[in-house]
């Protein structure tokens, strides 16, 4: 099944995230049937960075919101983490800081966006300041409500730059959530990552949903599109995260860059290299042969 064209969210359409099947795992029953692919994802997409590094052309950002334990920070660990760290970098965005505060919205998002040759990965991100800040109130209708078009055209802009932009919303359901609350609860590993939100965020679902659905309904561009990932099974999430990024990256047909060297010269050097230090170690072990002997 092609999964970026399964969820991905058309431009211009109505987002009703009821009426999408959090639980959905495709042909697959568990986590061993679908091992095979994912390895095959996995790996391929470690060939297409090295690829995208090496070629240096454009970038790729890599977006993910999700409600609380929706599962960011395992996409990043068993997607994304394959790649080589030279070449990627993630970034989480809380709550801004002081400094952040006192500049626009965008500031600290657009200092974090990737170079050419570089994978960005947003834990969190620039749609914060259209879900937090709405849900909470923290800012007024009228100045949330106008950060759609300036989030669209700020996104024009990068991938106008050559920066091509991937957005998950990772999609898990209410229930779902609290049994990984559950198991934080009960994974000494886990504590660290309970927070005295956690329970208090969940009375705002509905609130947060409402939110998401405007985000990704005004947001979703051809440039810049959001895919509604089924999140519940975190292998099934690996899979279909991992799929669309490696279908996007060989969609760019990318290349490695010619040499600027001549390499016949640079090889006429390695053997002349090669040779005088074949020609070293044979000296050296003449004399402790000679040594030996005399013995």
């Amino acid at each position: 099944m092609n999964y970026g064209e399964k969820f991905r969210v058309k431009p211009g359409s109505a987002v009703r995230l009821d009426k999408v099947d959090a639980a959905f795992k495709d042909k697959h029953e568990d986590q061993t049937s679908a091992l095979g692919e994912l390895e095959k994802y996995t790996q391929r997409l470690r060939e297409l960075q090295y690829l995208l590094y090496a070629e240096g052309k454009r970038s790729l950002l890599i977006i993910l919101q999700a409600m609380d334990a929706g599962g960011k920070d395992g996409t990043i660990n068993h997607v994304l983490g394959n790649m080589n760290p030279q070449g990627a970098r993630v970034y989480g965005f809380k709550v801004p800081s002081a400094e952040e505060a006192a500049h626009d919205f965008l500031w600290r998002i657009h200092q974090a966006a990737p170079h050419r040759g570089q994978v960005a990965i947003f834990n969190r991100s620039h749609y914060e300041d259209v879900l937090i800040s709405r849900v909470h109130k923290t800012v007024p209708k009228k100045i949330w409500s106008k950060r759609y078009d300036l989030i669209n055209d700020f996104e024009k802009n990068l991938a106008g730059n050559g920066t091509h932009i991937l957005k998950f919303y990772l999609h898990i359901s209410e229930d779902e959530q609290l049994r990984r609350f559950k198991q934080r609860i009960d994974d000494p590993a886990r504590h660290w990552k309970i927070s005295e939100s956690d329970y208090g965020e969940r009375e705002y679902w509905d609130d947060y949903t409402r939110a998401f659905e405007d985000a990704l309904s005004r947001c979703s561009t051809a440039h810049a599109p959001w895919f509604v990932i089924p999140a519940n099974h975190k292998w099934f999430r690996n899979l279909a995260v991992s799929q669309i990024v490696v279908e996007t990256l060989e969609s760019l047909n990318m290349e490695f860059p010619k040499p600027t060297v001549d390499i016949g010269e640079v090889r006429e050097k390695y053997h002349r290299a090669e040779e005088e230090e074949a020609a070293k170690n044979g000296k050296k072990t003449k004399g402790k042969n000679r040594k030996k002997g005399g013995k």
